[in-house]
């Protein structure tokens, strides 16, 4: 069982074997989150609530990865940023129902940089999430630098739309 809970938390050899694991392990959830509302169709607020178990499942996930890594907030552990990316893009629920157009290619990269941004940087409120025991810290940064993120590609988007009408 052990071997599985590693499995997940570092989502196999992404947080394992590759280079920058947070990195690697936001790019899949964005991959994911890109191929379920473009592709699938799947509304973004839906996929956002899809989403909600699968955070919930990271606490104690994430809390025995710690014991068994024997380390706070391992890196390779990245089922935290993996899960958090559909909080992230919300905010523009209405960019994912439109035609794909290379603004939307955009927003996504944009989206995964400020979220990257707030999880390597910690502004204070995240850092001191990050402290909260086990997977509830790991988890809980992630999320909060998710809703930074969106909060802020939202504005993006709300105050450079005010331009052009």
């Amino acid at each position: 069982m052990n071997r599985v809970i590693l499995f997940l938390a570092t989502l196999g050899p992404i947080g394992t074997r590759l280079p920058a694991p947070g990195t690697m392990g936001s790019l899949a959830g964005v991959s994911l989150f890109a191929f379920m509302t473009l592709v699938l169709h799947v509304p973004a607020p839906m996929l956002a609530l899809l989403f909600v178990p699968l955070f919930a499942i990271g606490i104690p996930l994430c809390s025995r990865a710690e014991i068994l890594l024997d380390r706070n907030d391992p890196g390779e552990v990245i089922w935290d940023e993996f899960t958090v990316i559909p909080f992230v893009y919300f905010p523009l629920s209405d960019v994912w129902n439109a035609p794909l157009t290379n603004e939307t290619f955009i927003w996504l990269a944009f989206g995964l940089a400020l979220f990257r941004f707030f999880d390597i940087s910690k502004p204070s409120i995240i850092r001191s999430a990050q402290k909260l025991p086990g997977g509830l810290g790991v988890m809980i940064d992630d999320l909060l630098a998710a809703i930074a993120a969106g909060l802020i590609l939202w504005g993006t988007r709300t105050f450079s739309l005010s331009f052009l009408t």
